[in-house]
């Protein structure tokens, strides 16, 4: 009779992998339908935007379009005004936006590499005044521009982006620049290199992931800015995109397709941007890290 005895090889354990697909299964299960619900919202603007009036008020806002009205992305481009209103977000967005990133980088350079009195101080400043919330100086910032003449111009949003925007890009770029080793800011110097030569041929090279970045969130802020753009400007000819949608809703009362439309041409600036700057990004983290 043949003697069996027990195998040496432990039994496969299943119990880790179907508790992970378990997991996996909960995790689908809660966040298809989460993203559902936010995804509904684009949805409806999608075809709210290529379909016609009548056939909204009609069928109502969840219907599929009986036919696509593809004119009604060029009616809110020329007959909403949209075409002007685009035109001044980018007339306050892209000069804003070098305004905050060029002074923010030299800031943050001289605050990470310079040790002087005060400059702990000046660097909380720049901290504090990013943490203050803009609803406490709408009433400084509009008496502030009426005494400078500034009122109702393109040039007070220009200038009020740009340097609100300093004190929170000088945070990170400080930040950023402390991490690169200061062996290359001393080589630099023993080659003769002044303080501004090193900041242009190092610094800036070295923190384009962080500068890519900053501009990604900087001009999808300003671009998209609503509260400053009502309050600091009131001529529809300077109105940047987002103040010119809510008029283009008072002159097209019923026309919610009219809206829709212009709403999501403008939308694609930020998106294309954000396409543009993630790759650039990668790039630029790549060559930092390289070197």
């Amino acid at each position: 009779m043949a003697t069996t005895y027990p195998s040496t090889h432990p039994a496969p354990r299943t119990a880790p992998k179907t508790w992970r697909r378990v997991r996996i299964a909960l995790f689908y299960i809660c966040m298809v339908p989460l993203l559902l619900v936010w995804l509904t919202p684009i949805f409806m603007t999608l075809l709210t935007s290529v379909r016609s009036l009548d056939d909204i008020t009609v069928n109502g806002p969840l219907a599929w379009p009986r036919s696509f009205e593809w004119g009604n992305f060029q009616e809110a481009w020329n007959t909403g005004g949209l075409s002007i209103y685009m035109r001044n977000s980018f007339l306050i967005a892209i000069p804003a936006l070098f305004i905050c990133l060029g002074f923010a980088s030299m800031a943050g350079f001289a605050l990470a590499r310079f040790e002087f009195r005060g400059s702990k101080f000046l660097f909380f400043m720049f901290v504090g005044g990013s943490l203050l919330p803009f609803q406490i100086l709408m009433l400084p910032v509009y008496r502030l521009a009426n005494e400078l003449n500034l009122y109702d111009t393109i040039w007070v949003l220009i200038i009020f982006h740009g340097s609100f925007q300093i004190g929170f890009c000088t945070f990170v770029l400080r930040n950023f620049i402390r991490t690169i080793p200061g062996e290359i800011f001393d080589a630099a110097r023993m080659d003769g290199a002044t303080d501004f030569m090193v900041y242009r041929q190092h610094v800036l090279p070295l923190s384009l992931p962080s500068l890519a970045a900053l501009a990604t969130l900087e001009f999808t802020w300003i671009f998209n800015d609503y509260l400053w753009a009502l309050i600091l400007v009131q001529q529809n000819k300077l109105k940047p995109v987002t103040t010119g949608l809510a008029s283009l809703r008072g002159e097209f009362m019923q026309a919610y397709n009219i809206q829709f439309a212009g709403t999501l041409i403008a939308v694609v600036p930020t998106v294309v941007l954000f396409m543009f700057l993630q790759r650039y990004f990668i790039q630029g983290l790549t060559m930092g890290s390289g070197k």
